[in-house]
């Protein structure tokens, strides 16, 4: 199969440079690249994101959040995962598609790892899922990118993807919790994830007479290009939190004054229907409060700057601090589920 060369570990670049593959560059045949991100999670477009991730801890561990242009659940990514993506026209796109991913799990066995292809977007080896995977249609184009993980931090996939305890109910698609299996493991014979790369270009790459097929080159317009889409839609906010659809939201927790609870949407990145409860003492009632956050964007700076501005917090809740109002609604303290995803 033909090649591009992606060397980039920018996130927010290699989400754009999926795109403009699939929408600007010639494809008379199908083309496939592999590509590594530095530490971030990817949630797919239809995601609420403060639904599926722990921002708190990405903010804390400078973990990017970013969202790509598939469906599907969140995925975590650090440089000991290697990703696919394969594209090209198709007269017939539901009959290429598993074809596509036919083509990665014939790769996988080559290199001696029994994997299947399981579920609705799961590859498998020994009953547990190293691969997650998603597709997109543009007018006659097909597009199958996915993860392959080969050394991932487990831990660091399992804090990154726990979802707040507030979590109540989100709309889109919820992400799948599954056991999740390092490819290391099943790879006794190779030395780390460079070699690993290498080894599944070879295979991927060959061409039917068995040599190695062409590349297919960017130019450095066309790579310009794919950073302008990056700037101007990637590393967005309205793109990463603004698309998210309405997600509702409760916490609860004691304090010096008594227990506060919050309750609370998040529509397109934005607060609405805040209302206060619980058997706290305070001096004023919270309507006022509930009104200054009422449209303030789900963000830790936002909230902040919400509730230093007129009546104290001290006011409505006695002897409570800011910082543990902010606690409050962003979970940040909250217990969380540690389940393993991909």
């Amino acid at each position: 199969m033909r090649f591009i060369v992606n060397p980039s570990e920018d996130p927010y670049y290699n989400m754009a440079f999926d795109e403009f593959v699939l929408e600007r560059m010639d494809l008379p045949s199908p083309v496939f690249y592999l590509w590594r991100n530095r530490p971030s999670v990817i949630i797919g477009m239809n995601q609420n994101a403060y639904a599926e991730v722990n921002i708190p801890y990405l903010e804390e561990k400078g973990i990017n959040l970013v969202r790509r242009v598939t469906g599907g659940g969140a995925v975590y990514h650090d440089l000991q995962n290697l990703n696919y993506t394969i594209a090209g026209r198709s007269s017939d796109l539901e009959k290429d598609y598993p074809g596509y991913l036919r083509f990665m799990v014939e790769a996988l066995n080559s290199l001696g790892v029994n994997a299947e292809l399981s579920g609705r977007n799961d590859i498998m080896v020994d009953g547990r899922k190293c691969s997650g995977y998603a597709k997109r249609v543009y007018k006659d184009r097909l597009m199958v990118h996915g993860t392959l993980m080969y050394n991932v931090d487990i831990q660091e996939l399992s804090k990154a993807l726990a979802v707040p305890g507030s979590k109540l109910s989100a709309a889109g698609i919820a992400s799948v919790r599954s056991r999740v299996a390092n490819l290391k493991d099943y790879l006794p014979h190779i030395s780390g994830i460079e070699e690993f790369k290498d080894r599944l270009f070879e295979i991927m790459s060959r061409n039917s007479e068995g040599g190695r097929d062409e590349e297919l080159p960017l130019s450095d317009e066309q790579r310009a290009q794919v950073e302008v889409f990056a700037k101007e839609k990637f590393r967005t906010w309205e793109w990463i939190y603004g698309r998210s659809p309405k997600a509702d939201f409760r916490s609860s927790k004691k304090f010096q004054c008594g227990t506060v609870e919050v309750s609370f949407s998040v529509n397109h990145g934005m607060i609405t229907g805040l209302r206060f409860g619980g058997d706290y003492l305070g001096n004023l009632p919270t309507l006022s409060l509930e009104e200054r956050l009422e449209g303030v964007r789900m963000s830790s700076e936002e909230i902040m700057s919400a509730l230093e501005g007129g009546t104290p917090v001290g006011e409505y809740f006695d002897g409570m601090k800011k910082e543990e109002i902010l606690s409050l609604i962003t979970g940040e303290n909250n217990e969380s589920q540690n389940n393993e995803t991909i």
